[in-house]
């Protein structure tokens, strides 16, 4: 089994922990406070990552160049740009399907990587891509409650374009960092990952701390009073972008994205677990599609 596949498997699990954890302290915080702790939280797990990592293969810092640091930028703002636009598609009403449709990054990521890397596509992943955004549709409609037919009635409305904008913005960030950690030219992928997602972090940290200190200064006094929870969703919000970033450097984006999607599987199967929820028809046949893309990347 090649590296990326189970450092893909382990970011999107532990993402999914994030995102557990996070939902505990939307009670504490704000939106934009409780998105700001997988930065501000994130940065000192992947700032030791990166010391250990230089430090045990002996490698200076990698030199960068212009390149570098405008793939860096660009994509960190894309990342805060799809968290932004996630925070306007939660405020409009009736936002099921455009909440499903912001999940469809891979096909972004499939679009952007073709025309900015030119990484290329082979028909199976293509096939992949289509079953696993398939999946998605079927996924959200039975967890919305709501009809296949009234789903893509919904692709007109305008929740729906703020969506495929989530899925624009997140897409090219992901892009955008392969990019970056491909520019640095080394040939070893775990110091081009963890330098990359250090110098990410902190522009993003720095980027957000701004936008929070803008609009809501008294978040961040919060977000260092609430620390404690607030350090589990760094951990494991580190940890997962330790996972990503490795992947990202290591095979083509759109392959780790899509493999990705297993995430939503673990999501599915914790909410039916613990929550002891109803299974739909719609959400059946959502796995199985989904399932079934992630086993076509697996065996491609």
């Amino acid at each position: 089994m090649e590296l990326w596949i189970p450092l893909t498997i382990a970011a999107a699990f532990l993402q999914n922990l994030r995102s557990m954890m996070q939902k505990h302290l939307r009670g504490r915080l704000s939106t934009l406070g409780a998105a700001y702790v997988r930065f501000v939280y994130g940065l000192p797990v992947a700032l030791v990552f990166c010391i250990v990592v230089l430090s045990t293969s002996r490698q200076p810092a990698p030199a960068f160049g212009y390149d570098f640091l405008t793939y860096a930028l660009l994509g960190g703002i894309c990342q805060i740009m799809f968290t932004v636009f996630l925070l306007w598609l939660f405020s409009l009403h009736n936002f099921a399907v455009g909440t499903t449709l912001s999940k469809l990054e891979t096909v972004m990521v499939a679009i952007f990587g073709l025309l900015l890397l030119g990484d290329p596509l082979s028909d199976p992943v293509i096939i992949a891509i289509i079953m696993s955004s398939a999946g998605l549709l079927f996924l959200g409609a039975g967890q919305e409650r709501m009809n296949v037919a009234s789903l893509l009635y919904g692709l007109l409305r305008f929740p729906t374009l703020v969506g495929l904008a989530c899925a624009a913005w997140l897409g090219m960030s992901v892009v955008l960092f392969r990019a970056a950690s491909l520019s640095l030219g080394l040939d070893g992928f775990m110091v081009a990952a963890a330098f990359t997602l250090s110098v990410v972090l902190i522009l993003q940290t720095a980027l957000m701390g701004l936008i929070i200190a803008w609009r809501e200064p008294g978040q961040l006094s919060l977000v260092l009073r609430h620390w404690r929870p607030a350090a589990l969703v760094g951990i494991s919000g580190g940890l997962a972008s330790i996972g990503w970033f490795s992947a990202f450097t290591l095979e083509n984006a759109t392959h780790v994205r899509a493999l990705g999607q297993i995430e939503l599987l673990f999501t599915f199967i914790a909410t039916v677990l613990f929550f002891r929820e109803k299974i739909t028809r719609a959400e059946i046949l959502g796995i199985i599609l989904i399932s079934a893309a992630i086993l076509i990347i697996l065996l491609h």
